[in-house]
């Protein structure tokens, strides 16, 4: 049987988590390419900022001041994102928490991280495909500016 989990209680913790979730991102063939080779993310320097980001949204503490948006805008402009693509961050996210914690503050962390992709879709006007087809027999309703 696999280890016990604890729940996520410090930086550390978000740390490693972070770490797990790159190594993973930066592995996968949808993912990878868009953070190495479109984003050219430095893990070593953008590490911090996330950190702080995750230690002010998890435990309720720290310093995070930021526009997470103005990088994503710009990451979009270059190579454009797709559902999949935040469907994919998200399923890996999930499972790097998942692999190591639960708990409350893990919890947090998956919830978090899928209110934070919704968001990132809807500001980056990408497409939800499994909300773009109104039920048989109904017209879609104009919710989300997107003529049909």
């Amino acid at each position: 049987m696999g280890q016990e989990r604890r729940d996520i209680a410090t930086r550390s913790d978000i740390v490693v988590l972070l770490e797990d979730f790159y190594a993973a991102a930066f592995a996968d063939p949808l993912l990878g390419p868009v953070f190495v080779d479109v984003a050219r993310m430095d893990l070593a320097a953008h590490l911090p900022r996330l950190a702080d980001f995750w230690e002010v949204t998890l435990l309720k503490r720290g310093t995070y001041q930021g526009n997470a948006l103005a990088p994503h805008r710009a990451l979009h402009a270059l190579h454009p994102l797709t559902a999949e693509h935040f469907d994919t961050w998200l399923a890996l996210w999930t499972a790097a928490v998942e692999n190591r914690f639960a708990g409350p503050a893990a919890t947090r962390a998956i919830v978090q991280a899928g209110r934070v992709a919704a968001a990132m879709r809807k500001r980056l006007d990408v497409p939800n495909p499994s909300w773009t087809a109104a039920p048989e027999g109904r017209r879609m309703l104009p919710l989300s500016g997107h003529a049909e």
